[in-house]
């Protein structure tokens, strides 16, 4: 056995060893101030039978930006956030529909067609920028409305929840 086919078997061996990394059930606590609380028909908690993030824990969920113009901002805006169905697929969604509620307690409810790739982000950042609670922040739901013309309806406009804090999955 040459000194090469040694490393690698010793490497082989090391690696079954290491701890696997995190399962999408282990989801981990968060340690900054909690921004969004996901209950329901979820497989993955992290706080009882809830799944709470901080803002830390959405940034590192493979977030996108889209750019979009909306009916409540000027010109053409950069929306930086996790997509929907990762934000789903990472709690272990299997309901339906969304229940989602901002801060002042608006709610509306999100069917699962809209939790799509290339469909909703739960943005945090605005041109690049956190939004504020008084300008629609901490948390926006934003669809890349200027992509399809299906986005560009009253329904859809009125599941862009901003403020976003709770979502319950029925």
């Amino acid at each position: 056995m040459t000194l090469l086919s040694r490393t690698l078997q010793a490497a082989a061996c090391l690696a079954l060893l290491l701890p696997l990394p995190l399962a999408a059930q282990d989801l981990p606590v968060p340690e900054g101030e909690p921004v969004l609380t996901v209950s329901g028909a979820i497989g993955q908690t992290n706080a009882g039978d809830t799944a709470v993030f901080d803002m830390a824990m959405l940034e590192g969920m493979e977030p996108v930006t889209i750019e979009t113009s909306t009916i409540w901002t000027e010109g053409v805006q950069s929306f930086t956030g996790v997509p929907l169905h990762v934000l789903m697929d990472a709690v272990g969604a299997t309901g339906e529909v969304l229940s989602a509620k901002a801060i002042n307690d608006y709610a509306v409810d999100i069917p699962i067609a809209d939790w799509s790739e290339g469909g909703a982000i739960v943005a945090f950042l605005n041109n690049g920028e956190p939004m504020s609670t008084r300008d629609k922040g901490p948390l926006w739901v934003v669809y890349p409305y200027d992509s399809r013309t299906e986005y560009q309806s009253e329904v859809i406009y009125s599941r862009s929840i901003w403020q976003l804090d709770r979502i319950t999955v029925k």
